[in-house]
């Protein structure tokens, strides 16, 4: 069985800190800082980050103006005419952002890490936003592809140890990309469950009977709704009549059997 590659997927952030309710430094001014004292020079440090140099002044009056002391100075005089450096208070902040980068660096890497489940997560988001008719919908695994001339017969494996049949086309098969391991989900209409309590040797022609116990039977005026739970923790929904209910004399906690046939499943896949 081949197993379905994984899409090569990344978490990407970076840290921005914020004053008086205006974000002030990021990565690009903090380069910009350390082109600063590297250069000596606003004009070189503009040129180096690709902007201007009223650009620049611009980013390191608004840092100025927001820090509690400035983090760059002019400088006058000298062989050179003077320039532009970081202040102590300027060389302190390019140090402390740079070890808070590294910490959150780790941390997105830490999320990487969990990115399988992190898109399991994201799957159950997009099973649990479908809007589908029917009232049983399920999330299953393949576990045997049974292929004829014009149908097949697709096994599937809920949670724990449930088990159902699904019959389709082979030209369904093939538009939904199936194959032993595929995930699934599974639909089948309410009113195509028949719900029974004693299936003793009975002999059925639907493959599908699973064994569960009756957790709630709410009645209408003439049908009603009952669901039962199985034992890997599934639901099945079934609308009967009254008379059933009462012929067959249901009661919350007696183990019953949804009985449905292959046909009236449908599948899909996101």
């Amino acid at each position: 069985m081949k197993k379905a590659k994984t899409k090569d997927m990344s978490v990407l952030g970076e840290v921005w800190f914020s004053k008086a309710g205006q974000e002030f430094l990021g990565h690009s001014r903090i380069e910009l800082l350390e082109k600063i004292d590297q250069y000596g020079s606003i004009t070189k440090a503009g040129k180096a980050q690709g902007i201007s140099y009223k650009t620049a002044w611009e980013q390191v009056d608004a840092l100025n103006n927001l820090a509690d002391e400035p983090l760059v100075i002019r400088t006058t005089g000298g062989r050179g005419g003077g320039g532009t450096r970081l202040t102590e208070a300027g060389q302190e902040v390019v140090k402390r952002y740079r070890m808070i980068q590294r910490e959150h660096e780790r941390f997105l890497q830490s999320i990487g890490e969990h990115l399988e489940e992190g898109e399991k997560f994201y799957q159950f988001l997009r099973k649990i936003n479908m809007k589908v008719s029917a009232r049983n919908l399920w999330s299953g695994r393949v576990e045997k592809i049974s292929r004829g001339e014009v149908n097949a017969l697709v096994e599937l494996q809920l949670k724990g140890e449930d088990r159902l049949s699904a019959l389709i086309t082979t030209e369904s098969l093939e538009a939904l990309g199936l194959t032993e391991g595929s995930e699934v989900l599974a639909m089948v209409k309410a009113p195509a469950v028949m719900i029974v309590k004693d299936l003793g040797s009975a002999r059925l022609s639907a493959i599908n009977s699973l064994q569960g116990t009756v957790r709630t039977i709410i009645r209408g005026t003439v049908n009603a709704d009952l669901t039962l739970e199985l034992p890997g923790g599934s639901t099945v929904s079934a609308t009967m009549t009254l008379g059933s209910v009462q012929h067959l004399e249901l009661q919350e906690g007696d183990t019953a059997w949804a009985v449905f046939q292959e046909s009236n499943v449908i599948l899909g896949v996101l």
